[in-house]
């Protein structure tokens, strides 16, 4: 996401910072490889003039030439303005007192709609509501059983009605969502591989019928451009409430992330970030620009840590470190939560200074799985007492995980230096009476690991 362009700005700025003062014509220069990073995103031509106006004007202004760091105040410029660009606060799915809260999905075939349809009831239920999915894609061959299957990974019911008047499936779709105390219906609509009158006249009679309290449209990132100039269309003619931006995880450039607000002036509520069903955040724009600028995003990561940390677990291997007994088991759960949170290399992007590792930085994604089979492999007595384990022991436990067995020194080399850090912690943690005595980590975890 955003790779390209955060190569490009952050090569500009870290020659601007580099330099103990400023002229006009170092931020003109710096403004013209911003200008074309920006156009090669793909983002909007009228966006990016009028933003790149706007930071040259700050950045030659008085308080920046005379700073001591004119640099680094240029990157707060360009962060703040790209901020602003994408909405400036975050925006959250306003739902009413209304029983049920309707929902309406609209956008172009392919763009990730029937998925993000899925996704979103799944934040929904995570927040404490009863969601319904309604499908009204009646004319792509399987869009209906492709819900269904979601809607069954996820144990959400789908309403799929009967014929193929999309209007009267609606209609039908929150009747059923009355009857069975639903409070929240999602509706899947229909969409074409371009905008026509007919797929915007029935988007248009779904949503006299039904009256959702929100229309979202579901953009493709990968698109671009072209993602922005469907949603101008889609604008002025439904009039849709905010965005949920799809596939942001397979796109390199993010020109539409960084055009559609500006363009439409519609929020966007959520990115898709992955494949699985619980990889729909929300947009946060002051996250997505310190991303694009290499400084991390921490609030993201911390509520990707509160979603993915069972407490009662957490507490339980907090407590058994506090008496010292920490195990394997305890080592594999922790484990276990911090695959829920996505994978390492989406994590290390979340934090500041990420961008300093070396391009060529190898991130080996398949450690917490050869760490999970190792632990599988042991018997009940080698995860209380690793101590047992000797060398036969070892070559049993890498043939039953699949691994050698340097990878299995290396798992338990791993764990002895994570009871160690738990007893230095305790040593100096015990000297601070009255003191919180909880561990260092990320919130829930309950351990330094």
């Amino acid at each position: 996401m955003f790779q390209n362009l955060s190569d490009r700005l952050q090569a500009v700025f870290s020659r601007l910072t580099g330099r103990g003062k400023l002229s006009e014509s170092d931020v003109d220069e710096a403004m013209r490889e911003v200008r074309l990073a920006l156009l090669e995103a793909d983002v909007n031509f009228k966006v990016v003039k009028e933003f790149v106006a706007r930071v040259r004007e700050r950045a030659i202004g008085i308080d920046v030439m005379q700073s001591l760091t004119p640099g680094q105040m240029v990157v707060k410029i360009v962060l703040e303005e790209l901020t602003a660009l994408m909405g400036g606060n975050e925006v959250r799915l306003a739902l009413s007192g209304r029983m049920p809260n309707i929902i309406m999905l609209v956008g172009l075939q392919g763009s990730g709609k029937t998925t993000a349809t899925a996704k979103l009831a799944n934040v929904l239920r995570k927040q404490g509501k009863r969601p319904l999915l309604v499908a009204c894609d009646v004319y792509r061959p399987a869009a209906i059983d492709q819900l269904e299957a979601l809607g069954k990974e996820l144990d959400i019911p789908v309403y799929r009605g009967e014929g193929t008047d999309a209007v009267a499936i609606a209609k039908a779709g929150v009747k059923d969502a009355i009857d069975r105390l639903r409070d929240v219906v999602i509706i899947d609509t229909a969409g074409r591989l371009h905008v026509d009158e007919e797929m915007m006249d029935e988007a248009a009679r779904i949503k006299a019928a039904v009256r959702p309290e929100q229309v979202l449209m579901v953009i493709d990132a990968m698109t671009g451009q072209d993602a922005v100039n469907a949603a101008t269309a889609f604008s002025e003619r439904v009039d849709f409430d905010g965005v949920i931006i799809s596939k942001m995880d397979g796109d390199a450039r993010g020109g539409a992330a960084l055009s559609v607000r500006a363009v439409t002036g519609k929020p966007v509520l959520f990115a898709s970030m992955g494949e699985k069903l619980d990889a729909l955040e929300p947009f946060r724009p002051d996250g997505m620009a310190r991303r694009i600028l290499g400084m991390g995003d921490v609030v993201s990561l911390i509520e990707k840590a509160q979603d993915a940390f069972d407490e009662s677990t957490s507490v339980e291997a907090e407590e058994r470190m506090r008496a010292g007994t920490l195990t394997l088991d305890d080592f594999l759960g922790q484990l276990r939560q911090i695959k829920k949170m996505g994978s390492i290399k989406d994590i290390m992007a979340m934090l500041p200074g990420a961008n300093k590792l070396p391009k060529d930085a190898q991130i080996d994604e398949g450690a917490l799985v050869r760490t999970e089979a190792i632990i599988q492999s042991m018997t009940m007595r080698e995860r209380v007492k690793p101590s047992v384990i000797n060398g036969s022991r070892r070559e049993r436990i890498a043939t039953g995980a699949g691994v050698t067995v340097y990878d299995v020194n290396q798992m338990l080399k791993q764990f002895a230096q994570a009871q160690k850090m738990v007893k230095q912690l305790q040593s100096s943690q015990g000297k601070r009476k009255g003191k919180n005595r909880g561990f260092p980590g990320m919130p829930g975890m309950g351990s330094p690991f």
